[in-house]
């Protein structure tokens, strides 16, 4: 497909805006059909048709619908084509002008299981591949299923988004700042080069990836570089020579992904119909059988609660001989509480009036969230380390469920914009990566558990449980809805 091709599909849909929906479901669903993805250049259309979208407004979730439902119902084609046929997918048209594809898509998947189709969906020219690949290993329907729907909700704001907000803004008249698109573009091009590093290019971030190891050995060629490399690489004798790029990946990446949003939170209005019609559908969910849950699931998250997790855990670990653990661990917890007083003070934007007695901080972003992703990504990766690298994604998933409990109850008690639990993850998420980063010039000694460690989550627990019945009448009195 030529430019020119590109400019008339884009004309056409400008003048015809009534089959934007419509074209957004057909691109998504060609660009994940395994016989059509690997011709079309399915992003670029993306993000021109979601440009469009946002120039003539039309409703984010909608498009953001249709996006998922074509890239669901795009692999689910490629799926059954690969059940059928099985063992001759490589004299396929177009597929046999492609030898490397399949072979390259099986290797994947053999690497990572049933996990390939959520990592696949993202990663460069295979994306159309895996799905007909999982369906010539005759992955069960149900599994295969349940991971195509889970990867296409992370998916369509992916690819949905960039495109969309650029024509909302294009659409609206607005007197940027001037640090608007310096951090814009800062921001992009932090998120492009980890994208093209990790994703587009297929070169991983492990100690054992061609990625790693290109860099290892070209910071082996300076002195002064190798030494930063060295002190920042585990020596443990089963793990020897891991750089945290991981770490460092998630760090610069969701602290790009935060300033992103914070510039278009608060120097436009592109963010505001959809936290309108969020803020709309928690206040329709409410009911008070549900209320009493996410009031204490909102007391999980509050400073109090958090800060003493943290003292604890430094704490336990400082009694141990694990001084460095335990400062990064305050490191953080203090970090994290100065950055979102900041930023509240720096965005001032009001929180939304749907209780009774909302704090008189700012809004952006959710202090809440960002604290309970500081504390439950870092628990999350201390134990995961000391788990094998094959499990350690087992305990990510496990600790991501406070998070989104948290940030679920944030947005269902009105006390909270969408974008502010966005970004309080965001933030969260950049604040444990750095954190991470840091530990590892000290991370040489497994941290094996005892009796400090289980006694101070015990204390945490009957701290947490006399916290929440000392401040539950006052909760259930600030969080009542305004309009009751």
């Amino acid at each position: 497909m030529n430019p020119e091709w590109l400019q008339t599909l884009t004309t056409w849909l400008g003048t015809n805006p009534g089959w934007l929906s419509v074209a957004v479901f057909l691109t998504a669903f060609l660009e994940s059909l395994a016989l059509a993805g690997i011709l079309i250049p399915g992003v670029a259309i993306i993000f021109a048709v979601a440009a469009l979208a946002g120039q003539v407004s039309v409703p984010i979730l909608e498009v953001l619908f249709w996006a998922g439902t074509g890239a669901v119902a795009g692999d689910s084609i490629s799926f059954a084509l690969g059940r059928l046929f099985q063992g001759r997918l490589d004299r396929l048209w177009p597929l046999n002008h492609f030898p490397g594809f399949i072979a390259k898509g099986e290797v994947f998947f053999h690497l990572h299981g049933g996990k390939s189709v959520v990592i696949g969906r993202f990663v460069g020219p295979i994306r159309p591949i895996i799905p007909l690949i999982a369906g010539a290993f005759m992955m069960p329907w149900r599994r295969f299923l349940a991971f195509n729907l889970s990867s296409a909700v992370a998916w369509a704001p992916a690819y949905v988004l960039p495109g969309y907000l650029v024509g909302s803004a294009l659409a609206s008249d607005f007197e940027p700042p001037a640090h608007f698109y310096p951090v814009i573009g800062i921001s992009a091009a932090i998120l492009l080069l980890i994208y093209l590093l990790f994703i587009r290019f297929q070169l991983g971030l492990g100690h054992s990836s061609n990625l790693y190891q290109w860099l290892a050995g070209l910071m082996a060629r300076y002195d002064s570089t190798h030494r930063f490399w060295r002190l920042y690489t585990s020596q443990r004798p089963a793990q020897a020579g891991e750089f945290p790029l991981p770490s460092l990946s998630l760090a610069f990446g969701a602290g790009a992904l935060f300033m992103i949003v914070g510039q278009l939170a608060t120097a436009t209005q592109v963010f505001e119909p959809f936290n309108r019609l969020t803020l709309e559908w928690f206040s329709q969910l409410r009911n008070p059988l549900l209320d009493p849950v996410m009031i204490a699931l909102t007391l999980v998250g509050d400073p109090p609660v958090l800060l003493a997790a943290a003292a604890l855990s430094a704490l336990a670990l400082g009694m141990r001989g694990f001084y460095a653990a335990a400062l990064h661990i305050a490191g953080a917890a203090l970090m994290a509480t100065l950055l979102v007083w900041a930023f509240k003070d720096l965005s001032a934007i009001p929180r939304p009036e749907a209780v009774l007695g909302p704090p008189a901080s700012g809004a952006f972003p959710s202090g809440h969230t960002t604290g309970i992703t500081v504390f439950s990504s870092l628990a999350a990766s201390f134990i995961a380390r000391e788990r094998r690298p094959r499990l350690r994604w087992r305990y990510y998933l496990l600790f991501s469920l406070p998070i989104v409990m948290v940030a679920l109850s944030r947005l269902y008690l009105g006390v909270h914009w969408f974008t502010d639990v966005i970004a309080g993850i965001l933030l969260g998420l950049s604040i444990s990566g750095l954190t991470r980063a840091s530990y590892s010039r000290y991370d040489n000694i497994p941290l094996t558990s005892d009796s400090s460690l289980l006694a101070a989550a015990t204390a945490w627990v009957l701290y947490v449980i006399w916290y929440g019945t000392e401040n539950w009448a006052e909760a259930v009195l600030l969080y009542g809805p305004a309009t009751g």
